[in-house]
């Protein structure tokens, strides 16, 4: 019974990570969660018309020019990835 409950919490949690590519996973780096992190934030201000405008108004710019300069930092939003270490 323990290990059907092993696998019912282990698909779970596979299921979540799938929907939710945010929630990370025992290998994720720090730049990678920081990163999921601003792209969520990023997406969350352009996909609520309110505080786009709040911000835009903050800024002096109009909502398409802030939109765009969202939309743009979601690309590397922490700037260019750590480089691997080799072993």
């Amino acid at each position: 019974q323990s290990s059907e409950l092993r696998y019912t919490a282990n698909t779970q949690l596979e299921h979540l990570h799938a929907r939710y590519t945010g929630t990370g996973h025992a290998d994720l780096t720090k730049y990678e969660w920081l990163t999921h992190q601003h792209r969520d934030t990023l997406s969350s201000i352009v996909g609520h018309p309110t505080l786009l405008s709040y911000l835009a108004v903050a800024d002096g710019q109009a909502m398409g020019r802030m939109k765009f300069e969202m939309a743009e930092r979601m690309l590397q939003p922490c700037g260019p990835p750590p480089q691997k270490d080799e072993d």
